[in-house]
């Protein structure tokens, strides 16, 4: 049988009493007779065995996530024959003959 802790709304007393599953989550307050309701708490839980972090479960599986680079290329990127701001690159230049001048 699990213990449940009380809370009395009038006085404040708080009290634990040991209570099947079926037990009304509201009583009496053996103080003063009003109203107790039951107090819950979030479960004491700890995560101490390896495989519960990103980091351990792969360990020299040689895993990586696939990169998702996107690259995008808008009209303003791309460059025109017929904009007169950015030249055309001429392609009948080698690097040796752009150097000789």
């Amino acid at each position: 049988m699990p213990t449940y802790e009380y809370s009395c709304s009038a006085c404040g007393y708080r009290y634990e009493r040991r209570e099947g599953f079926d037990a009304p989550s509201t009583q009496s307050c053996p103080r003063c007779g009003e109203e107790a309701r039951r107090v819950l708490h979030a479960p004491p839980i700890l995560f101490k065995a390896s495989g519960f972090y990103a980091s351990d479960n792969r360990k020299g599986s040689g895993y990586s996530p696939p990169s998702e680079k996107v690259e995008s290329v808008t009209a303003a990127d791309s460059p025109k024959a017929s904009d007169p701001e950015k030249p055309a690159a001429s392609s009948d230049k080698t690097p040796e003959a752009a150097a000789a001048g």
